[in-house]
């Protein structure tokens, strides 16, 4: 049973309901956090009527401060369905297309989902039709099937993306896509229910990598996945009963545990973030620049109107092509070369070095997560990381 104190308090902020949602009921001597229960089975005689507890793979009281935290955090009527991974809440997701159906994404994502999704198009039939997120009237063009195609089942929405960092038209999409009779999902990893909350827009379902900001100190692999309608919600739950891609117990925990500091480091991270691309983007070693923040960013306007801040991942293109690129990740030494984003230590990678990374993305491209650290070290770091390149290019 968790509290409802915070409950009875709506119009609190979400970054006191991430402290305060989740909470065990306020007994006298009681805990003050949720405890970690570990079992893989209940106590039940006779016909087990609905929700009562029966068997881990269903449902277990372990994972239900986490989700009823992220529920509200998200502004959701339900609350979240944790998943043992990332990809895990993405795949229930992408399962709301039915075989034979129609997906609408974009060309820049996370380079896993768009492999789940031409696995699906190979396994289900599925046409996959991929889009610049950021241009609404051809983004919806698709939706509807203007070219000839069938409409969509499913719009898929990263925003911003990864690694591009172009910012959909979230209410433009949702309208429009709902007119043509598709669902809207919106991957909100980047974002945080702190910086952009989808529901408020109409959004179909939301999924997060829980790896990421909401543990936030790269511990952990988790992902939820949430939906508004009842119907969506069981179908989501059900897929995960099925297929199994339950999470652990501690797990769950830590992330929660995470939960509770999450204003603080985004509120951080944005701010180191906003700080770096102002600074980068005067660098002589540097090319481009992506942050929503930058006021001649394309995606400025529509982050300033529909986000509460611009996030905490760059994009950053140095001069002197991929080897320049490769050389600033051999140069730092307070950053991490790292495959994540969205932990407390900041982190760098030049994302076309895998070979399943969208071919659109540019070669020297590298992906910054801003983490939490002194900016002044970050800033030291990044500009004798990027001198030391510029030295070996020249």
């Amino acid at each position: 049973m968790l509290d409802d104190h915070t409950a009875a308090h709506p119009a609190v902020a979400p970054s006191t309901l991430a402290v305060t949602a989740g909470r065990p009921p306020r007994t006298p001597g009681a805990p003050l956090n949720p405890p970690v229960v570990l079992t893989s089975t209940f106590v039940s005689t006779g016909v087990p009527g609905a929700g009562d507890p029966l068997y881990g793979r269903i449902d277990t009281e372990a994972w239900h401060p986490f989700e009823e935290t992220l529920g509200q955090l998200e502004g959701s009527t339900h609350p979240a369905l944790v998943f043992g991974s990332g990809m895990a809440a993405i795949a229930a997701a992408l399962s709301l297309v039915p075989a034979g159906g129609r997906l609408v994404m974009p060309r820049h994502a996370y380079q896993v989902s768009l492999g789940y999704a031409r696995d699906l198009a190979e396994r289900s039939g599925v046409e996959v039709a991929l889009v610049d997120i950021d241009r609404t009237d051809e983004v919806l063009a698709a939706v509807r099937g203007d070219a000839g195609g069938r409409p969509a089942d499913l719009l898929w929405v990263e925003s911003p993306t990864n690694p591009m960092l172009e910012v959909a038209d979230l209410p433009a999409l949702v309208v429009g896509a709902h007119g043509a009779g598709a669902l809207v999902a919106v991957d909100n990893t980047f974002a945080t229910p702190l910086v952009q909350r989808p529901f408020e827009h109409g959004a179909d379902v939301v999924v997060h990598s829980v790896t990421k900001y909401l543990a936030g100190h790269s511990d952990v692999v988790l992902g939820a996945a949430l939906a508004d309608d009842d119907d969506l919600h069981a179908r989501l739950h059900a897929y995960r009963t099925m297929h199994g891609g339950i999470a652990g117990p501690f797990e769950v925990w830590l992330a929660l545990r995470g939960v509770r500091t999450l204003a603080l480091r985004v509120e951080r991270a944005q701010a180191n973030a906003a700080e770096l691309a102002r600074r980068l983007a005067d660098h002589p070693a540097v090319a481009l620049v992506r942050h929503p923040s930058l006021p001649d960013d394309p995606g400025h306007a529509r982050a300033t109107a529909q986000m509460n801040g611009y996030g905490a991942i760059l994009g950053v293109v140095p001069r002197g092509g991929v080897a320049a690129a490769d050389a600033v990740v051999d140069a730092v030494r307070l950053w991490v070369p790292a495959t994540s984003l969205g932990g407390v230590d900041s982190m760098l990678e030049r994302r076309r070095r895998f070979a399943t990374e969208s071919l659109t993305v540019p070669e020297d491209l590298l992906r910054l997560s801003v983490g939490i650290e002194d900016v002044e070290d970050l800033w030291a770091d990044l500009d004798q990381a990027l001198t030391a390149a510029q030295r070996t290019e020249g």
